[in-house]
């Protein structure tokens, strides 16, 4: 898709915001002559590597995709500067910076930052706990769904769902919330009446190590009394839930979510990202990438030179 316009990308973004789709705004902010980009520029990175907009020529736009899926998978912001591999440039500090083979002498530094949509948490029940879920959810910049119909299925981007009806379709929502993975699924009751609730879970099928992921008493053990604090207890536990998911291992890596698949062009050595949008052939049974097509039609006039 081609953005004609700074208008015409803003109304792409609002878009995709409004979609819950979440992507990577990649706004030009330097660059070093020649470069065929201009502080302003900006450019949409999505999730499947496809770049709406325009931040520069092919070899800096493979970049921009590689490194606007990292920061999408990190949810992190940062500066970013591709600069031609070998340059004697000196690296702004705290800039994020890439050696990027087949620039022609220029560099680009960009701001990279993710929009992701806001945690879509799935309330059943109409009780005061339930209506207290709906309210601190919105003032935690929450996106908050009572569900009407227990059979409906479950967004596949569902973060949290939490069963607060006191009776009404518990183990048919639990259930359903376990089979799609759902991150946090939790359950208001008295650890005497979860017991039973669960228990009926578990006949419907539900392994036990699922079932055992439903927190039940939910919430954090705050000493919550009042509905709204027991809102607060269970919103607590959900950020806690999100954060543990998505922090580093003890060996300081980060975890699958944020490894973008990625290979070597052939051609110029770049790395680029391993994703629909991509450039790529099939060469002897297997995937080449390229970050453009000018590396693709060398590859293709001499696979040999270049060990194909």
């Amino acid at each position: 898709m081609t953005l004609s316009s700074d208008r015409e990308l803003l109304g792409r973004a609002d878009e995709l915001r409004a979609g819950r789709t979440p992507y990577v705004l990649a706004t030009v902010v330097r660059v070093e002559r020649p470069a065929s980009a201009r502080p302003g520029d900006r450019a949409l990175v999505l999730a499947d590597g496809t770049i709406e907009g325009f931040v520069g020529g092919t070899c800096a736009e493979s970049t921009t995709r590689v490194e606007g899926l990292r920061v999408l998978a990190s949810g992190e912001p940062g500066l970013l500067w591709i600069r031609p591999g070998g340059a004697q440039l000196p690296a702004p500090p705290g800039v994020r910076t890439v050696d990027n083979p087949c620039l022609s002498g220029g560099a680009v530094e960009l701001l990279l930052e993710p929009v992701l949509p806001a945690a879509l948490v799935l309330v059943l029940g109409d009780a005061p706990v339930a209506r207290a879920l709906v309210r601190v959810g919105a003032a935690a910049d929450h996106h908050v769904r009572v569900v009407t119909d227990p059979a409906a299925p479950l967004p596949p981007d569902t973060a949290a769902v939490v069963v607060a009806s006191h009776g009404r379709d518990e183990p048919e929502v639990l259930t359903a919330a376990l089979r799609a993975r759902v991150p946090y699924v939790a359950l208001v009751a008295s650890r005497r009446r979860a017991a039973g609730v669960l228990a009926e879970v578990a006949a419907r099928g539900v392994p036990a190590e699922d079932v055992a992921r439903v927190h039940a008493p939910a919430g954090l053990d705050i000493g919550a009394r009042t509905p709204a604090e027991i809102a607060l207890a269970i919103y607590a536990q959900i950020v806690e839930s999100r954060r543990s998911d998505a922090a580093p291992s003890a060996a300081g890596t980060p975890g699958p979510a944020h490894v973008v698949p990625s290979a070597t062009d052939p051609v110029c050595g770049m790395t680029v990202a391993v994703v629909p949008a991509g450039i790529s052939l099939e060469h002897e049974g297997a995937a080449v990438h390229f970050c453009g097509t000018g590396c693709r039609d060398a590859f293709l006039a001499d696979p040999a030179g270049y060990g194909g």
